[in-house]
């Protein structure tokens, strides 16, 4: 069976459209490139389209989040807090996992991490409660922590957060402190480069 690169939509099986849409709602995927994934998936081997399938559901089945810093995880806790390497007096905060993943990319941190869940924003109706700040307060008095670095992005709902975060600290001994402005305002982490993370991340200021 030959297929072209541009099909006509309205020409496509039911099944194979219904695969397009679903793809279309992943982030950074057109109509154009959901298309062109679906009819990939559609000519390759089985033994390829059942991995791809096992991979997703595997993702789904096994993977929760950290009972430690709310990471990424495939047991009880994630790779970072289980290492006995990084050092557990640093806490960085940030707002999402993939966040983290972008500031190891970088190599100039090796300590521990805690994920908030996501940043104040009335407009999406995300209060305090509704992120990850207790279990952070938890770890700093549980635990021998000396420093908080608050690596929440540069935006508004980010600083408001970081501040946030900042003043329920007040009442510990920890050090907190700011990544520096080496990562452009109004911009997210994930799209940072890995030299701009790590001068930030040296540069970072005491709030």
């Amino acid at each position: 069976m030959v297929l072209s690169s541009v099909v006509n939509m309205t020409s496509l099986p039911s099944t194979l459209q219904s695969l397009i849409d679903e793809l279309a709602r992943l982030p950074g995927v057109g109509k154009k490139s959901a298309q062109r994934m679906a009819l990939y998936i559609l000519k390759a081997p089985r033994e390829k389209a059942q991995n791809l399938a096992d991979a997703v559901m595997g993702v789904k089945d096994r993977l929760s989040l950290c009972r430690t810093c709310h990471n990424i995880a495939e047991g009880e806790q994630c790779p970072i807090c289980a290492d006995p390497k990084r050092d557990a007096s640093i806490i960085c905060v940030v707002e999402q996992p993939a966040d983290i993943l972008t500031l190891e990319k970088s190599g100039a941190f090796r300590g521990l991490y805690h994920v908030l869940g996501g940043v104040l924003s009335p407009l999406d109706h995300q209060n305090s409660g509704d992120l990850n700040l207790n279990d952070l307060v938890r770890r700093v008095k549980d635990g021998n922590v000396r420093e908080v670095i608050l690596a929440t992005n540069p935006t508004t709902e980010g600083e408001t957060t970081a501040l946030l975060v900042a003043q329920m600290l007040k009442t510990t001994v920890v050090k907190v402190t700011r990544i520096a402005r080496g990562v452009p305002v109004g911009s997210d982490l994930e799209f940072a480069d890995e030299a701009t993370l790590a001068r930030a991340l040296e540069g970072r200021g005491e709030l």
